[in-house]
């Protein structure tokens, strides 16, 4: 019921072009106070799971809606949230989801980290928290190792918030950046 609630919440969402252009994201999420963060956090909790926009522009279009307190604050809930849930379906659906969701390209590039369990968590934390990453390709193998939920949990909220703040400020200042040289 929830894979499917998902799916549809997507198509729909798919359809109103949120995925694809930062405008009707926030004609959608702007328009109510309460409504719109729910939604944004939705939006970023489903765009973990099914990723179907890179989650930079969602994390630069947070703060743009929301403005940087906020923005981060959404942000990270709808990322953290949807991080937890990408861990539980990794664990339930094993290897073959894994294999389907990442491309074979990552999953070899670090496929040799589940070899050594210690050295994983240390290298899962270290990639959480830089923002340079495939984060959920890594959320999703960390579901293959014998780490616990709590531990990964742990490791998600801790450091995440790094990874979201230079990750959203690079992307607005590379922006401004760029504006300021084509009004120029």
């Amino acid at each position: 019921m929830g894979i499917a609630c998902s799916i549809s919440l997507t198509i729909y969402f798919y359809h109103l072009g949120v995925f694809k252009d930062v405008n009707s994201l926030q004609q959608l999420v702007g328009s109510s106070p309460i409504a719109g963060p729910l939604i944004f956090i939705l939006i970023q909790i489903i765009q973990v799971v099914i990723p179907i926009i890179p989650g930079g522009i969602s994390l630069a279009a947070g703060v743009l809606i929301f403005g940087p307190y906020w923005g981060f604050a959404y942000n990270y809930l709808g990322i953290c949230i949807g991080s937890l849930i990408l861990f539980l379906l990794g664990r339930h659906y094993g290897k073959p989801l894994i294999t389907h969701l990442v491309s074979d390209k990552v999953y070899q590039k670090y496929n040799h980290w589940l070899d050594d369990q210690s050295r994983f968590e240390k290298m899962f934390a270290l990639a959480i928290f830089l923002p340079v990453a495939p984060d959920d390709a890594l959320c999703l193998m960390a579901s293959l190792t014998n780490i616990s939920f709590k531990k990964y949990s742990a490791i998600i909220f801790l450091a995440k918030p790094a990874s979201i703040f230079m990750y959203s400020w690079a992307l607005l200042q590379g922006g401004s950046f760029l504006s300021h040289l084509l009004v120029h």
